[in-house]
């Protein structure tokens, strides 16, 4: 049946309109936009709009039309627009892909909004419940389904907007197992006051979702952090079959809903602290949301690994790549003389391979100084060791309890360092895959190493505000550094292997004198912890990525700002000096992979093609090859194509 969208015909399920491209009723096209014909009538019980399956040609499609009350609210066409303009610039298969928006004019002069987007092949979870004759989720179920929703919110809050109407009619399980969230009308700057003043009037209540909205956002003010206060709400639906303000107790203002829910102790906690009150008690963004979901997971699965909880910073899940620290940086006058990348080739660097094997975020690379292996750490516990050459797995590494977020080489034999969210370090023969000793001492997770030039020292960083010295040989500890505030988030040592660096989540970035660990100065410039560090080949010039979006060049030396480079959208979690010093790559959670000239600061090129946050960039020695780990899983090597 093709149905006429006019709200004022008299007969919009006209049979005889099959046949032809006008209604036989009203006159009005029935073929919008020259290929969208409307089949059915989905839903009209929204409050913005109505639902239409259209088909072009035989795929089929989903219509919104906002109703056509609501066409002098300049505010509501805006909101209905803005999900257009959201979808567009989201691309991963847990957002739905957007068709386009077009306006459509019927044949009495009615002006439409239309919005036409993909179909998800599934059920909303508020209908799968249903389906399933409203027996709650499991406790593994709920984990699976939050760090499937954490990998779509790192999407969507990286690019700058929030979602501002979670719940689970807005969540759609496709049949593949994918979740979608949906409906992103109300993104980022709608105001819900205005629309509750419309509401009586004009029936469009439902924007705000009663049970499901965090407080500052019933009040005007929604947050980033309002989508988790959202998330923990669906999910006390989802384990106890109920809506959450049945287990609301308005005196004390508490939700008692624990005891209905057969789930852990630490992942009550967890959920709770998602719905807390004040949105600053909250995780702050989605890494912390992500890493503080995989130790609550770590817990549950491994309950005899002793694990201590703690209040992890911006920034977690981070990578320190030991590109020049611990491998890229030191050595360089021993290696053979190789060909480098000029500025114009990168021009022609292309993406050659994609290589999957992990079963969770890629967040640690490094290469071997003959350029044929690359090392890949994961938060599936793993490392791998590949084949640089055609991306052939060698072996897999376990041994951690928890995710691997950096991993380093010795430069003068086969000696891997790795470290993790277990706040263990781990020694391997490179070449065995033998696991030589671990290193126990800190109190948090390591999220940084570095190993010295003569392979002599190793040196760690922690969620424990320490930095540890160890003697790599023997194990033995030699010192602790303890003038940070926060976590020590990442890690470099110069190519003389005189002097030390250290970021952290204090936002601060430490120099230190390795002989002697003696503090020789303290920067300060970022506005967000100082996540990832790189020193040039020829030890004159520090790089700095931050939380706070830029990365910063210094003098080493000195400690003045060269200068500061902006362009990325989302946090920058990685940057690599190519090994002949011109080239900067940075990796960010806008997705992308950008390449800078080192000497001026300007942007050669940006790379896409991974659709998750961008953990781990590293250079090969001989500059002709870049690759990059994502939360998308993957690996992805960049060649020059000759």
């Amino acid at each position: 049946m093709s149905l006429c969208i006019n709200p004022l015909c008299p007969s919009p399920e006209n049979p005889e309109n099959d046949n032809y491209r006008f209604c036989q009723s009203c006159g009005s096209q029935l073929l919008l936009e020259d290929h969208y014909r409307v089949m059915r009538l989905l839903s009209d019980k929204t409050s913005f709009g109505k639902i239409y399956e259209v088909y072009t040609r035989s795929t089929p499609k989903i219509l919104k039309v906002l109703k056509e009350h609501l066409n002098n609210h300049t505010k509501a066409v805006e909101l209905f627009q803005k999900e257009a303009n959201v979808l567009s610039q989201l691309n991963h298969p847990g957002i739905p892909q957007i068709d386009g928006y077009f306006q459509y004019q019927t044949s009495n002069g009615v002006k439409l909004h239309c919005l036409v987007m993909e179909k998800i092949d599934g059920v909303n979870l508020e209908q799968w419940l249903q389906q399933q004759s409203y027996q709650p989720i499991s406790e593994k179920q709920a984990i699976a389904w939050l760090k499937q929703l954490a990998e779509i919110l790192n999407i969507v809050h990286n690019q700058g907007w929030f979602h501002r109407d979670i719940k689970p009619a807005n969540i759609m399980l496709r049949n593949n197992g994918q979740l979608v969230l949906i409906d992103f009308g109300t993104a980022r700057d709608s105001t819900h006051t205005y629309l509750a003043k419309l509401g009586e009037g004009n029936q469009i209540t439902a924007v705000f979702s009663v049970g499901y909205t965090a407080p500052e956002q019933a009040s005007g003010q929604a947050v980033p952090q309002s989508d988790f206060f959202s998330l923990g709400r669906t999910f006390v639906y989802l384990l106890t079959a109920q809506y959450p303000l049945r287990f609301y107790n308005a005196r004390d203002d508490v939700l008692n809903w624990r005891e209905a829910a057969n789930i852990s102790p630490n992942f009550a906690d967890f959920l709770d602290n998602l719905m807390a009150r004040k949105a600053a008690d909250r995780p702050q963004n989605t890494e912390i949301f992500l890493q503080k979901l995989l130790q609550v997971e770590q817990i549950i699965t491994a309950p005899k690994t002793t694990i201590i909880s703690h209040k992890f910073p911006r920034g977690v899940a981070i990578v320190m790549l030991l590109l020049i620290g611990g491998v890229l940086s030191f050595g360089l006058s021993q290696l053979p003389k190789l060909p480098f990348i000029s500025h114009n080739q990168l021009e022609h660097l292309q993406l050659a391979k994609t290589i999957l094997g992990h079963l969770n975020y890629v967040k640690t690379l490094t290469i071997t100084q003959d350029g044929k292996t690359l090392i890949s750490g994961s938060s599936d516990k793993t490392i791998k060791i590949w084949n640089l050459a055609d991306g052939s797995l060698i072996r897999t590494l376990s041994g951690h309890n928890s995710g691997v977020i950096a991993v380093a080489i010795s430069l003068h034999d086969q000696t891997l360092v790795s470290s993790s969210n277990d706040q263990n370090i781990k020694i391997w023969n490179l070449e065995t895959g033998e696991l030589i000793r671990t290193l126990t001492g800190h109190d948090g997770a390591v999220w940084s190493i570095a190993i010295t030039p003569d392979g002599q020292t190793l040196v760690s960083g922690s969620g424990d505000k320490t930095i540890k010295i160890w003697n790599l040989k023997t194990g033995q500890l030699i010192n602790t550094l303890t003038n940070h505030l926060s976590s020590v988030m990442s890690l470099a040592i110069s190519p003389d292997g005189k002097t030390l660096v250290s970021g952290s989540n204090d936002k601060t970035i430490k120099m230190w004198n390795l002989a002697t660990s003696k503090l020789i100065r303290t920067i300060q410039g970022h506005d967000d912890a100082v996540i990832s560090l790189a020193i040039s080949p020829d030890g004159k010039r520090l790089v700095s990525s931050s939380n706070d979006k830029t990365i910063k060049i210094w003098n080493l030396a000195t400690g003045e700002l060269i200068r500061t480079l902006a362009g990325h959208n989302g946090e920058i979690f990685s940057v690599a000096i190519s090994p002949d010093g011109k080239t900067l790559a940075s990796g960010s959670g806008d997705t992308t992979i950008k390449l800078w000239n080192f000497n001026n600061g300007k942007l050669i090129r940006t790379l896409t093609g991974h659709t998750t946050t961008v953990y781990s960039v590293v250079f090969s020695p001989d500059s002709q090859t870049l690759v990059s780990g994502s939360s998308d899983k993957s690996i992805k090597i960049w060649r020059m194509q000759r």
